[in-house]
């Protein structure tokens, strides 16, 4: 960095925690704040241990205030305005000419919505979710879809590089969630081929290591596969992206494609076998627990 610029980040889950603290080992000045006191004092022992000099504040505008660019990363599109609104909001405390850049995954219209407020305040905006999950956060190594305009994106990337592999700048506001809402269907039609690919191989007594030795050499290889077939064979749904995540994520992508007059069938059947394993109390399992609807055929004799 050439200049000190100081950075508020809101929102220190699984994804936020690990991305607030590269952003204080790459030396940029920040304050922080979560709304669960629990979850503020695990990263406040953490960080400590690692003498990363990160500030606490009281409330989402104590944070913002002076920063030179705000982050959010919370849970879903009220959550997000319950951050930004109010008097004890990011909006009412960040300087005009800062920066907002939301990570949270929303719908297009909030972040839409979210853009015309920064601008009326004279602040720029990105819409920046990201795809890699928690070990992508620990490591430094997400993915992330921005929209807005080119020069807040320019102006964001050197900062988020601290934890992305790769920034692409996929269009104008709204764009960067749309992109999160494709990457989700993606993921979850995957995640149901092969969920009852890997039933198959059970069912007709295949050695299970060999068969993805077989198979993820050639075009059915996946990010998927590569990362949870070991993991959905043993039955290990012990992940940082919950069900109820993926749930909501994928609401926001059906009602974006029915917005734009387009029927996302498997998606929206996915989605229902995904309150299939809610319902059986499996809401907090990571999304590769799909397959725990099916049974193995040593369950149904």
């Amino acid at each position: 960095m050439t200049q000190p610029i100081n950075i508020a980040f809101i929102g220190l889950g699984v994804m936020g925690g690990p991305m607030a603290g590269h952003l204080a080992r790459a030396g940029y000045k920040v304050t922080v704040y979560n709304r669960s006191q629990e979850r503020a004092a695990h990263w406040q022992a953490k960080w400590s241990e690692e003498g990363l000099p990160i500030a606490f504040a009281e409330t989402p505008a104590q944070a913002a205030e002076g920063a030179d660019i705000a982050f959010t990363c919370v849970g879903n599109d009220e959550d997000l305005l319950s951050v930004l609104e109010g008097d004890s909001g990011v909006l009412a405390l960040l300087p005009q000419g800062a920066l907002l850049v939301d990570h949270t995954t929303t719908s297009a219209n909030i972040a839409r919505s979210v853009g015309e407020r920064c601008a009326n305040f004279d602040i720029g905006f990105v819409d920046a979710p990201v795809s890699g999950g928690q070990a992508g956060a620990e490591n430094g190594q997400l993915a992330i879809m921005c929209g807005g305009s080119e020069e807040a994106v320019e102006r964001a990337r050197p900062v988020m590089d601290c934890y992305a592999k790769s920034i692409v700048h996929v269009g104008p506001t709204g764009a960067g969630q749309t992109a999160k809402m494709a990457n989700q269907m993606c993921i979850a039609g995957v995640l149901g081929g092969l969920s009852e690919a890997i039933r198959l191989a059970q069912g007709a007594g295949l050695d299970l290591d060999k068969t993805y030795q077989a198979i993820s050499g050639g075009a059915a290889q996946s990010w998927q596969m590569d990362n949870r077939w070991a993991t959905m064979v043993q039955d290990k749904f012990d992940f940082g992206f919950a069900i109820d995540w993926m749930r909501k994520d994928l609401g926001y992508a059906l009602e974006e494609a029915k917005r734009l007059g387009l029927s996302s069938p498997i998606s929206a059947l996915v989605d229902q076998f995904y309150a299939d394993v809610q319902a059986q109390g499996g809401n907090r399992l990571d999304t590769s627990a799909l397959i725990t609807r099916l049974p193995k055929v040593k369950d149904t004799k």
